[in-house]
């Protein structure tokens, strides 16, 4: 029944695209029928382009460590529990802001703290570049996961309030498209910048390869948040918020980039009020000042935690602990297993199972195998080409999710994803060579992939305006609540035996499978 509601609400909204102009002059438009009659062309492509701009932005903060350590764990004197911590970290900044992100988007809008995020993010990733030691690196990652949840956060809800249910789907898929393209880029990136001999001083201030190499990653957010000064505010939240005539002016500007026809022959003339319609006994003051909008944001983010929603975002929490632990656990030390690999290979002038060649290098730093002091192996290009091919495979994964997802459904692409994650993820304790780890893990990380931005894009649906990115950042903290404990925990796991690490990952996969068994459909469901 519920997806027969939501292909009626679609089909309506298709069938307000071919009203009259007249018929619009008279009849105030939903969100769905006005974001409809701005047609798709230049501006969606542009939009797209950016998202793929501020997601590459985003994955580098948690993503960075998983190369810099195993470059600079001679400079900073890492142990295996350190690089652990510094994985970790990021994810304790996110946990902690995630809550007041969510209610600041929702009720102060997307574009300024959008614009705000990004900036401030770069600010700390620039700060990073120059640590000294431990500390100050823990705290600068620290910082930027306190910022970067924020902007990351509401990127889902701002792209899907510039599209109908159509396309809704698709560019969740773009966003999780260009996060698979950012871990092929940081690879790339990695390999050019972190074996090269920089080692200088500048203002008693030491710096090595991967000192330049965290400069050069914060130029994406850098960009993001210049570009986002150029883009509007929300329509959708606009009109949430009774801005409907400024709602109105870019549904005219969207249509005119897209059609190439003059903003005055958009087709619709006026938009449903909708401070006049109770969403879930909240209420939403037409016009209202900043104060205001907290005032009664506190209000609006209590029926998340009630009926109806409390079932939907227990759901949410459930998925996204399950999704988000197991895929961070394995993806963040995929690289220094794939360099234990190949010092295992240098040291032993051959190959052999997974198993045998993490368990000799797992109790130690991986350049103790070469020599009894603190020397990094550069000779390591197995490594970012290994890195490479994951992020190519999770790339193509989610590109094919994308084109299939209007066809067979975000729930069934959901259970897929998950369940080929579980089985892959076992799989890797049985791989007999580098080749089939490298096969599973790729396999493993393109399906968490896949099934955690489906699962945002289910989120987008299930909640209404004024929760939508607070259900979204409730979600990500507990996701990244379980992603530091799992960072904690996994280097723990590596130092136990190889059979722990994979098969509890494994299993937190097989379980996300089965509590996805009770997400409703929301397959072409219009916003609200």
């Amino acid at each position: 029944m519920e997806s027969e509601i939501d292909f009626i609400d679609s089909r309506k909204a298709s069938a307000a695209f071919k009203r009259t102009s007249k018929q619009f002059t008279h009849v105030p438009a939903t969100f769905e029928e006005a974001i409809t009659a701005t047609e798709f062309g230049k501006y969606n492509v542009m939009l797209a382009i950016l998202v793929m701009l501020a997601s590459f932005g985003a994955v580098l903060d948690t993503s960075t460590m998983s190369y810099t350590f195993v470059a600079a764990q001679c400079d900073l004197e890492l142990s295996l529990s350190d690089k652990g911590l510094l994985n970790a970290v990021t994810y304790a900044g996110m946990i902690t802001s995630a809550m007041l992100w969510g209610f600041l988007f929702d009720v102060l809008g997307r574009k300024q703290l959008l614009i705000l995020g990004f900036l401030v993010d770069a600010v700390f990733v620039f700060t990073s570049a120059f640590s000294q030691s431990l500390l100050l690196l823990l705290i600068t990652k620290y910082l930027q996961g306190l910022i970067i949840n924020g902007p990351f956060a509401a990127l889902s809800s701002y792209i899907s309030e510039f599209h109908c249910a159509k396309y809704r789907p698709i560019f969740q898929m773009i966003i999780g498209t260009s996060i698979s393209l950012g871990q092929v880029l940081l690879p790339c990136l990695a390999w050019l910048v972190l074996p090269q001999p920089l080692d200088f001083t500048l203002i008693n201030l030491n710096f090595h390869s991967w000192s330049v190499f965290l400069l050069i990653t914060g130029l994406p957010a850098f960009l993001s948040g210049i570009v986002f000064t150029f883009c509007p505010e929300s329509p959708k939240f606009l009109m949430t918020c009774g801005e409907n005539e400024k709602a109105l002016e870019i549904f005219r500007k969207v249509y005119s980039v897209n059609t190439g026809n003059p903003p005055e022959s958009y087709p619709i003339k006026s938009l449903l009020d909708e401070t006049k319609v109770s969403m879930d006994g909240s209420h939403v003051t037409a016009h209202r000042s900043k104060g205001q909008a907290l005032r009664e944001g506190f209000q609006q983010i209590k029926p998340i935690f009630f009926k109806p929603h409390l079932s939907k975002i227990s759901l949410t929490c459930a998925m996204m602990l399950f999704i988000v632990m197991s895929q961070n656990m394995l993806r963040l030390w995929l690289p220094q297993i794939f360099q234990i690999i190949t010092d295992y290979q240098l040291v032993h002038e051959e190959s052999a199972n997974l198993c045998t060649m993490l368990e000799s290098g797992t109790l130690k730093p991986s350049n103790a195998t070469l020599a009894e002091e603190c020397v990094v192996n550069n000779n390591n290009s197995k490594v970012y080409i290994n890195s490479i091919i994951v992020g190519c495979t999770a790339m193509i994964g989610n590109a094919l999710a994308g084109t299939l997802i209007r066809f067979i459904g975000k729930k069934k692409i959901l259970l897929a994803a998950l369940t080929t994650a579980g089985i892959f993820s076992v799989s890797m304790y049985f791989a007999s060579s580098e080749e089939l780890a490298v096969a599973f893990s790729s396999i493993f990380i393109a399906c968490g992939s896949v099934a955690n931005n489906v699962m945002v894009s289910v989120t987008v649906d299930l909640f209404p305006t004024t929760l939508r990115t607070m259900a979204i950042a409730v979600g990500m903290m507990i996701g990244r609540t379980g992603a530091m404990a799992g960072n904690f925990v996994f280097p723990y796991l590596l130092a136990s035996g190889c059979e722990p690490p994979f098969f509890v990952v494994g299993a937190f996969m097989i379980a996300a499978a089965l509590v996805s068994l009770l997400i409703p459909n929301t397959d072409m469901k219009a916003l609200t």
